[in-house]
């Protein structure tokens, strides 16, 4: 039976949730994904969403960035109704997403890349890069490099460097350990767990599951485009290997 985590039972109750999603349905073309999904991201907490392949966590992290409207239900960010709103508006609210694929700019350099923030108001070069190289100092020695000839670790600590010049409340990750070494995925969620104790919400949707349960504050189960359970990691160790039939959990 599914287990719903509503913004009463979240445990900082004075402040609202970073996230929070009530019978969301949505759809590509005359195809329904989402069928009625809700939970809520606690502020400052690592929520993990997980599932098999085709349960529609992709497509919920396109419905929290904005780049696809439900069809039916509400979402808040942070106490705020933002049902279908544009992702410029999302981004203006601290929403911050980073793609499967990582969403960066292979022809350009470490630098230029890094540098494509500073449309944000108020942002230096100088700031971005020096706040990009200070939390992953590997950058700062690729300086000059093209971001398509880096490793995969090395693209996706570009990637989440540019996420956080924008200063994210909430940041929604989707695979970041696609392709990489054990090591690196270590050192990526060892990130991951700072970011939330900064006060950073995160909702992260990982295909290991024991490696995104292992930092996780809160964890939902999804299936077939349903949350089946949602609890802390304890709480769903058994339903995760039964929706992963015993492959990847």
């Amino acid at each position: 039976m599914a287990t719903t985590m509503t913004a009463a039972t979240s445990p900082r109750t004075k402040t609202p949730p970073a996230l929070e999603l009530r019978d969301v349905r949505a759809s590509y073309g005359r195809i329904e994904v989402l069928h009625g999904v809700s939970f809520v991201v606690p502020p400052g907490t690592v929520f993990a969403l997980l599932g098999p392949n085709g349960a529609g966590k992709s497509t919920v992290l396109k419905v929290a960035s904005g780049r696809l409207t439900p069809t039916e239900g509400c979402m808040h960010i942070a106490g705020t109704h933002l049902n279908g709103a544009p992702a410029q508006k999302l981004v203006r609210a601290g929403v911050c997403s980073i793609p499967e694929g990582r969403g960066i700019f292979p022809n350009l350099t470490v630098i230029e890349n890094i540098r494509m923030m500073t449309y944000r108001g108020g942002l230096s070069a100088g700031d971005v890069e020096d706040q990009a190289y200070a939390r992953f100092p590997k950058l700062g020695q690729r300086r000059t490099q093209l971001a398509g000839t880096m490793s995969g670790g090395e693209q996706q600590m570009l990637a989440m460097a540019r996420a956080l010049t924008t200063d994210p409340s909430l940041l929604l990750l989707d695979e970041i350990s696609m392709g990489l070494a054990p090591l690196i995925v270590a050192e990526l969620y060892e990130l991951v767990g700072q970011l939330a104790a900064e006060g950073i919400s995160i909702l992260v949707v990982e295909q290991f599951a024991r490696t995104a349960l292992a930092i996780a504050d809160y964890a939902a189960i999804m299936v077939h485009g349903r949350i089946t359970r949602v609890g802390q990691p304890e709480d769903v160790t058994d339903e995760v290997s039964a929706a992963y039939l015993g492959a990847g959990a």
